[in-house]
């Protein structure tokens, strides 16, 4: 949906009121704890003690992107491990002057210079104790989470492993198994469970606010089809950028050293989510997110079912469109549609009341911004791009509804809260500058509570395994959707870490 900035400023207006006529008496009951705002909504205070010694495992673009957000207080950064030359040297010196500033820009030379570098995670095990490595971060791809989460936890420490958690179910109960065993932390980066502006939203859906929630439409479309375009198509220009650490790899492929550490080609490692050896396609690089989402705001409950089509129709297809993307070697759907079904709020008394939650994403159009509309009977929340959330009433007999309703919470005497209305087509006021300008989508968060989780020893991960493990039973089960074209119903040992049944194995599944 295209909204006009005047009904955009109407919706932030909505939220931001009601949000602080609902959330009243925990801002103030937080507001003097003297604690970083991610400490203020998620319950975890100042770190006592040393910061957690840390190692980055993966230092891409999305390596790069946490240490850039890494809280020092909490985390301090000891090494890090890449097998590609230019990546640890980009780690230091930048790549993006806000994103990914290099550890040179957010420590300080003189603290750059004691981080440790290694080749490959296994010689960077090999030195732990002479580190006094606690913990890692994990952040290479998706086929390689779960084996160097397992090496990781075999040596004795905790893990923040990106996202989706594993390749397949099997290996996420492997992981909480083994994190189980050994007394470890395992958290995954699922940076929605540690964002405020999520929370926030979150709480209205639970307090009721919307009412009740019949559908979710969320969506990432991106458009791929001009050439040079797919962020996710790398090798032919990391060649000539670095042209030392593609014969590197090359070689490594030639003499066979590459697939020790899970590749069989140099290209697959660059491009990896282009191809279903190595990532999870879009359901499991973008889809996820949104499902995670969707799953918060529905009371975080599991599906009922999913079915879609996946294609690759546009890359790849003889004949049609320029000649890059005819000779484009991706085996991923380049256009995915999927249809969730989840219980409603009266789904255990009546079996009809569903929830129904779409997710899109497509490589040919771009139209609308990614995010998610939560579309309940007495209100409608848009998340748009994880910056912003906007919020819209419907019509009443009491009061009119729409996108120029500005909304006026009332606190009702009997409990909750009642929503008015009244129409403006002026601007709702917007802050000038300071920190309220400032969104953070919870990276930040999410390895200070982690560190705090380490150090205290409790377990109040947001995400641990087994929430992750959720969200990557959701995407995973609905690229099986997409491939047997079918529907496919959950089943509740899936859920359970303790049994070995997972959806790539369920004979009802591929039968």
């Amino acid at each position: 949906m295209q909204l006009t900035p005047e009904q955009q400023a109407v919706g932030k207006h909505n939220f931001g009121q009601v949000v602080g006529v609902q959330r009243r008496e925990f801002l103030k009951s937080t507001a003097a704890a003297g604690v970083g705002l991610g400490a203020l909504y998620f319950a975890y205070d100042k770190l006592q003690g040393d910061p957690v010694r840390t190692a980055f495992i993966g230092t891409g673009d999305e390596g790069n992107v946490l240490i850039n957000e890494h809280p020092q207080d909490y985390m301090d950064i000891v090494a890090i491990a890449d097998l590609r030359p230019g990546n640890q040297k980009r780690t230091f010196t930048g790549s993006h002057p806000i994103a990914r500033r290099g550890l040179n820009a957010v420590l300080g030379r003189a603290k750059a210079d004691e981080v440790r570098v290694f080749n490959n995670h296994r010689d960077l095990l090999a030195r732990k104790e002479e580190l006094g490595l606690e913990a890692v971060v994990i952040a290479v791809p998706l086929n390689q989470h779960a084996p160097l989460a397992i090496e990781c936890m075999e040596a004795g420490l905790h893990v923040l492993c990106e996202k989706l958690m594993a390749k397949t179910v099997i290996d996420c109960k492997a992981m909480i198994r083994l994190a189980e065993k050994k007394d470890l932390k395992l958290a995954v980066g699922h940076q929605r469970h540690y964002s405020v502006l999520y929370a926030n939203a979150a709480y209205l859906t639970e307090q009721g606010v919307l009412g009740d929630i019949k559908f979710i439409r969320s969506q990432w479309h991106r458009n791929n089809s001009f050439p040079g375009s797919d962020a996710w198509q790398k090798w032919d220009a990391f060649k000539k950028a670095h042209p030392k650490d593609a014969e590197l790899l090359t070689n490594m492929e030639n003499d066979g050293s590459l697939r020790e550490f899970g590749y069989d080609k140099a290209r697959k490692l660059v491009d990896w989510r282009l191809y279903n050896e190595t990532g999870g396609g879009l359901m499991a690089e973008l889809g996820s997110h949104q499902m995670d989402a969707a799953s918060i705001f529905l009371g975080k409950v599991h599906p009922i079912a999913v079915q879609g089509y996946g294609g690759r129709n546009f890359f790849g297809i003889e004949g049609v469109g320029p000649k890059s993307a005819q000779k484009d070697t991706r085996d991923i759907d380049d256009q995915i549609f999927v249809t969730f079904e989840f219980p409603g709020k009266y789904y255990e008394q009546n079996e009809r009341d569903v929830s129904v939650v779409t997710y899109s994403s497509m490589n040919t159009n771009r139209w609308e911004p990614y995010g998610e509309a939560v579309f309940g009977s007495r209100a409608t929340l848009v998340m748009k791009t994880e910056k912003e959330a906007l919020l819209y009433k419907e019509a009443s007999k009491e009061s009119p509804g729409g996108l120029e309703q500005r909304i006026w919470a009332i606190e009702r005497t009997s409990g909750g809260t009642t929503l008015d209305s009244y129409e403006t087509s002026a601007p709702a006021a917007t802050s000038k500058g300071g920190p309220a300008e400032t969104i953070s989508r919870g990276y930040r968060e999410e390895m200070e509570h982690f560190c705090y989780c380490v150090r205290t020893g409790r377990n109040e991960l947001r995400c641990d395994g087994k929430v992750a493990m959720t969200d990557a039973i959701m995407a995973l089960t609905a690229n099986l959707a997409m491939k047997h074209n079918k529907r496919i119903v959950f089943k509740n040992e899936w859920f359970d870490p303790e049994s070995n049944a997972a959806p790539e194995t369920d004979e009802q599944v591929a039968s």
